[in-house]
């Protein structure tokens, strides 16, 4: 192609609107290989920060107290992600996960947490299990979601939350004594000291450990009645304590809350909230309940069975890095979450190893996800609504930060604006409130840098969204002068290309594709054979994504 011509059109691509940017071929034309978690694309967004779907909804409950600067209800909820689903905006990132904050119904009330009152706009502070809350929408929007992301292949994961109720408040009675712990306030100084006391003041820690069995909370009680549901709530707990013979203890009350997300919707996985606040034990029973609800779900409704997969867990082990191999040390005990149900845990060591070299940063996640931690994973984060010490907080290497994520070994969490450089220091905002600005969707109509950071994520995600062997696959090592590497899992093949020259390039790809194969740079849509075991092209990018042609 002549050189003009590409820059021409290269420009062209990122600085298009973003409703209509596409990556630079059809991916339709490229098969894509069976769904691997361990290779997921995930994209975690907050429910009342991402989209305003719908704006009747947006105070239904009339949560009115003057907040700290966005420590309130801002209208984001589950028509606002269907609006982005139907606009295909998922599909050109190359995500086929999406994880959502808590849906359930929040405390109704507000608390002052010394920045200023706060609401549960987040979704961890519970009220009700069995319900959605009406800010983010109805239990027909999140049917309507699932659906229509399992049409596109994409699975959905919800989040939850078993440790603590939500705070007590005027209008948010406390559970009762049987049910959860009021003090003593965590010290985090032992095993013990993490789990037999509440995370902070005002959040009644539920009594995990216990065995105990208790009668349902009054106030929700009166509650079901009120709404027309009680009797329905009870004949379903009686059903489910019959059939699993667990006794009425605060925990399983809840599990059976939570696995009726999988027997109503379908859904596919859970992010596991505040894992190491509970004994481990109660996280294996957890996820042999899911995976059991799972498969009935798949056998009651086999034409929308996605694949064979089980049920997913992801844990958020606050603190847990990949260095740690498969043990979270806390001093005085050692715990294997892999061991208690997780199938993957999120990698808290990431956004510190992003500052490493390709080189170094792809070969320490393979030796380590290779072996010790074979047939399960982690997830990489550079930002995320409760980390205060994201990668990039200024966000001055969002491209590289971008690829990074992406290439690195493990399941990839794009946070909602990573992929549009949303500010994470605020003017006004105190703590975690700078990470949960409204997505700036603004940006892309008229900021000519987010639209570029965009069209870069949408097609590493592509390619990572087509080849499992990116996240899932062995590491190699191919050649110099610039970074190339392999990642092959089965027989799904990829070489990349970091810190190329621009232009003229000659990429080695060594006995990975033989001479005369077909292939296609997938960053800039260039096809090429490969000769005596290299191939050359010349465009303007440092990055090169070889995939073989119709493979």
């Amino acid at each position: 192609m002549n050189r003009i011509l590409f820059v021409i059109l290269s420009v062209f691509l990122f600085s298009c609107n973003s409703t209509k940017q596409t990556v630079s071929y059809d991916a339709t034309q490229h098969k894509t290989k069976d769904f691997v978690w361990e290779g997921a694309n995930l994209y975690f967004l907050m429910i009342d920060r991402f989209n305003n779907g719908d704006t009747t909804n947006d105070n239904l409950l009339h949560r009115n107290n003057p907040t700290g600067k966005y420590r309130d209800f801002m209208g984001g909820d589950l028509k606002g992600i269907i609006q982005k689903l139907d606009e295909g905006y998922f599909d050109k990132l190359g995500v086929n996960v999406i994880w959502m904050t808590p849906v359930v119904e929040q405390i109704h009330g507000s608390v002052d947490e010394g920045t200023g009152n706060t609401y549960g706009y987040h979704g961890y502070w519970t009220k009700d299990w069995t319900a959605i809350d009406p800010n983010f929408g109805t239990k027909e929007d999140l049917k309507e979601l699932v659906e229509k992301a399992h049409q596109k292949g994409i699975r959905i994961m919800l989040d939850a939350v078993i440790n603590h109720t939500g705070p007590v408040t005027d209008l948010d009675p406390a559970y009762p004594e049987d049910w959860v712990r009021t003090k003593p306030k965590c010290t985090y100084d032992s095993y013990n000291n993490y789990i037999d006391c509440t995370l902070v003041e005002n959040l009644p820690d539920v009594l995990t450990e216990s065995n105990q069995e208790v009668s349902l909370p009054p106030f929700l009680v009166e509650k079901w009645e009120k709404e027309g549901r009680y009797d329905q709530e009870i004949r379903e707990l009686n059903d489910f304590f019959v059939k699993t013979g667990s006794p009425r203890a605060p925990k399983y009350y809840i599990m059976k809350w939570l696995s009726d997300y999988i027997t109503d919707y379908g859904i596919d996985g859970y992010r596991v909230d505040t894992a190491k606040h509970v004994t481990e034990d109660v996280w294996a029973e957890f996820a042999n309940l899911t995976n059991e609800v799972f498969k009935e779900y798949k056998k009651n409704h086999p034409d929308k069975v996605l694949d064979d997969a089980d049920f997913y867990l992801l844990g958020e082990v606050y603190g847990y890095g990949l260095h740690g191999k498969r043990i979270y040390d806390f001093g005085d005990r050692k715990v294997d979450y892999f061991a208690n149900g997780f199938d993957n845990l999120i990698n808290f060591d990431f956004k510190g190893d992003a500052n490493k070299n390709y080189k170094t940063l792809f070969n320490d996640y393979n030796q380590i996800l290779q072996n010790e931690l074979k047939g399960k994973s982690v997830m990489n984060y550079i930002s995320s609504h409760d980390d205060s010490g994201p990668y990039d907080r200024k966000r001055e290497k969002a491209i590289e930060g971008g690829t990074k994520l992406l290439l690195t070994p493990g399941i990839a969490q794009i946070y909602y604006g990573d992929e549009t450089a949303r500010p994470l220091v605020i003017d006004g905002a105190i703590g975690d409130a700078n990470l949960r600005s409204p997505m700036n969707w603004i940006d892309l109509k008229n900021n000519e840098s987010a639209q570029k950071i965009l069209n870069h994520y949408q097609k590493l995600g592509q390619f990572r969204k087509n080849h499992p062997a990116v996240g899932a696959g062995k590491h190699e090592d191919i050649a110099a002068p610039y970074y190339t590497f392999s990642r092959t899992l089965n027989d799904d093949k990829v070489i990349i290309v970091l810190d190329a020259p621009a232009w003229d390039k000659e990429i080695t790809v060594g006995d990975l594709f033989a001479d005369g194969t077909k292939l296609r740079d997938a960053y800039s849509g260039i096809e090429m054979k490969v000769d005596k075991g290299k191939v050359k092209l010349d465009t303007p990018f440092e990055i090169v994504l070889l995939e073989e042609v119709n493979k």
